[in-house]
């Protein structure tokens, strides 16, 4: 569900922290895209002057961890308990949460020293972090766990829950993924693309996507094609109107395949356009075309 500030109140906080490398920037760069007013690492003693003097009209987003000049956990919870008191401020915490394994990883790719750690492992940094922030993250209003997540995931993420614009048209989210990996968090409707033919077993079509004309071709050979795609057209125009009417700001839908590689693309892509046809605001996203860079060729899936 969308977070809901307080509309009465005079300065509107959202302030975003989280381990070193749970996705900080990604964050504070989503909700300056939603009109949010940013400011990172601003040290924690001049906060409270944010809300000394008149409202600037569009809502503040704060990025703070142990990086900030003044950081220590104390103060930052002293600072929450007290911004959460006054009853000028409604203010908001997202923790960003990760796990260990992949912040290590994070780490290790890009070669980075730990704040905590400059002149250690940067395991040793992210373990002292996570108990640093312990009492912070059981304070937090939403807690994003990003270890599964791309930037690009976290940004939907935080749109999803902050953008504020009652005026604009429904946004949707139309992606395709692997049912070997599991489903994309945050997902209204699933549909299974598994009993199309696929291109895999055809040599020439493999080592394509669905995003190729060849593939959304051979696809939509399919003897079940044209009426599953009809039918799931009349669906979603019925459906996406009334989702909108109920006050619905975004919609995704998923579609799933064996490898996330050639069907479930071709059929988000043919969908995503026809919606963008239609007036609908549409973002395309193909979870397992992301991350194929970092897939070996044995690891392709079908």
């Amino acid at each position: 569900m969308a977070a809901e500030l307080e509309v009465s109140a005079e300065h509107q906080l959202v302030l975003v922290t989280g381990p070193s490398g749970a996705g900080r920037s990604t964050a504070i760069n989503a909700l300056e895209d939603l009109g949010f007013e940013v400011i990172d690492n601003l040290p924690l003693s001049l906060v409270p002057r944010l809300t000394d003097g008149p409202p600037i009209g569009r809502p503040i987003g704060l990025g703070i961890d142990v990086r900030n000049r003044d950081f220590n956990a104390t103060s930052l919870i002293e600072l929450i308990d007290q911004l959460t008191r006054d009853p000028r401020v409604s203010l908001e915490v997202i923790y960003l949460d990760c796990s260990v394994s992949e912040l290590i990883r994070r780490y290790s790719q890009t070669r980075r020293r730990h704040p905590l750690a400059p002149m250690e492992t940067p395991a040793e940094g992210i373990d002292r972090e996570i108990d640093l922030l312990a009492p912070i993250r059981v304070r937090a209003d939403h807690l994003i766990d990003t270890s599964e997540m791309s930037p690009h995931e976290l940004k939907a993420e935080i749109g999803l829950r902050f953008d504020r614009n009652d005026s604009a048209r429904m946004a949707v989210s139309v992606q395709s993924f692997s049912y070997k990996r599991g489903l994309p968090r945050g997902l209204d409707m699933v549909f299974d693309c598994r009993f199309l033919a696929n291109p895999y077993w055809q040599v020439e079509l493999r080592d394509k996507n669905g995003r190729d004309p060849e593939v959304s071709a051979y696809i939509q050979t399919d003897p079940v094609f044209a009426d599953f795609f009809q039918k799931l057209q009349d669906l979603l125009f019925l459906l996406l109107p009334a989702q909108s009417n109920e006050g619905k700001a975004h919609l995704a839908i998923g579609f799933g395949c064996t490898g996330g590689q050639h069907r479930s693309v071709a059929v988000a892509e043919k969908l995503g356009n026809v919606l963008a046809e239609a007036g609908w605001p549409v973002s395309k996203r193909h979870r397992e075309l992301e991350r194929k860079a970092a897939v070996t060729p044995d690891q392709a899936s079908r």
